[in-house]
């Protein structure tokens, strides 16, 4: 270890080779997003001596609370040289990224990381488990019924528009960026198909997936967005992908594909083998409480006034608010101590604005402290929505 000073800069051409380089050495294995997303994203390294010792990615993108998109900053591809690991330098790190992000206009930060236990210790939390999961494609063949739908390859506008229609209807989900889709298709190889009904005339589901070879068992299909507007929609895709069977014996859900319920659970025959990994979720952090409570969606019927009090960032002392919601806004404005109705910890705070406490119990077993009717009032003005996070990055 050496002390020389750290700089961190933007990634021109020749640190852009280096961080691609680090990346696969510390991941373990190529990151092709560092280089797909040259020039269409915030590149920032560490550089030490003339050498890239850390690197990552950042954009910036509306992500959707209470049916309405709050600026946010997302981060991706980070990672740190192993011999320079253990002396903070990611924490740094993620601080220099976001910070030009803030600039811009963020108000929350995303990442999806497996160094949950680390990023918790620096304000972030996870909304909600993710998983990925495995199902034989022959049983989606003899569950679903495909009715009658057209299906058509591609990705049209009509299709962007609907997918952009349902995002809101959950909290997570991104505005997506203009690349987004040449992304996927560079990343994955991904292909869209869109199904209509015969009775309408625009696309009610998109589905995106991608195949590649398997070693042992010929071919991997793997869904990366899984979009529907309708049951039927939804039944029609599933049949769709068990047509699959012939070739491609197992059927893989991303991490990103479904929402969270058991959606496959609650209809595949209880002989179905299906098989569920958890993975490394997506984290949230909130970078301006106030903006971020004035930006997001709520319920327009809600009335609402409660002193809520929020751990600080750093775990040291309180702050101490006036909450108001009415006529679908609100806004935070300080208050006093004695005020207080409802505590929160700043990591329980994020949870309750994600929508993570589907029920005033679940929040109290998570430890936020309140009375119970003040705390059930709170619970109400940010559960209409479940957490998702349906692009990963």
């Amino acid at each position: 270890m050496t002390s020389e000073r750290i700089l961190i800069v933007q990634a021109e051409r020749g640190l852009l080779d280096e961080y691609d380089a680090l990346a696969t050495r510390s991941y373990g294995h190529p990151v092709p997003a560092v280089r797909q997303l040259a020039g269409r994203v915030d590149t920032r390294v560490a550089v030490r001596g003339g050498k890239v010792i850390a690197g990552g990615l950042g954009f910036l993108a509306g992500q959707h609370f209470g049916g309405r998109p709050v600026p946010t900053a997302c981060l991706g591809s980070g990672c740190v040289a192993p011999e320079e690991r253990g002396e903070h330098l990611g924490a740094r790190m993620l601080e220099e990224r976001i910070r030009p992000l803030r600039e811009q206009g963020a108000v929350l930060a995303t990442v999806w990381t497996a160094l949950t236990k680390h990023a918790r210790r620096m304000g972030w939390q996870a909304p909600v488990p993710t998983a990925t999961h495995e199902v034989p494609a022959s049983a989606l063949r003899a569950t679903f019924e495909p009715g009658n739908h057209r299906i058509e390859h591609g990705c049209s506008l009509a299709g962007e528009r609907m997918r952009a229609g349902l995002a809101p209807d959950w909290n997570g989900t991104l505005t997506r960026p203009a690349w987004w889709n040449d992304f996927l298709i560079e990343h994955h190889g991904a292909q869209t198909y869109e199904f209509t009904s015969t009775a309408g005339d625009t696309p009610a589901g998109q589905l995106t997936l991608a195949t590649t070879r398997h070693p042992q068992r010929g071919a991997q299909l793997t869904v990366h967005g899984f979009w529907a507007a309708d049951p039927d929609t939804t039944a029609a895709m599933l049949a769709f992908l068990g047509r699959w069977d012939s070739r491609i014996p197992t059927i893989r859900f991303e991490r990103t594909a479904l929402p969270p319920h058991p959606l496959l659970l609650h209809t595949l025959p209880r002989s179905t083998l299906l098989t569920t990994h958890a993975q490394p979720p997506w984290m949230l952090r909130l970078l301006d409480v106030e903006e971020a409570i004035r930006q997001r969606g709520w319920p327009a019927d809600l009335d609402l006034r409660i002193g809520i009090e929020i751990g600080t960032r750093d775990g040291s002392g309180q702050d101490h608010y006036l909450l108001e919601i009415t006529k679908g806004t609100a806004q935070l404005t300080p208050a006093s101590p004695a005020d207080t109705e409802v505590a929160f910890t700043r990591a329980q705070f994020t949870l309750w604005y994600a929508g993570a406490f589907g029920s005033t119990a679940a929040a109290l077993l998570a430890g936020v402290c309140g009375a119970p009717e003040a705390l059930t009032a709170l619970i109400r003005a940010t559960c209409e929505r479940e957490p998702w996070l349906t692009e990963h990055f």
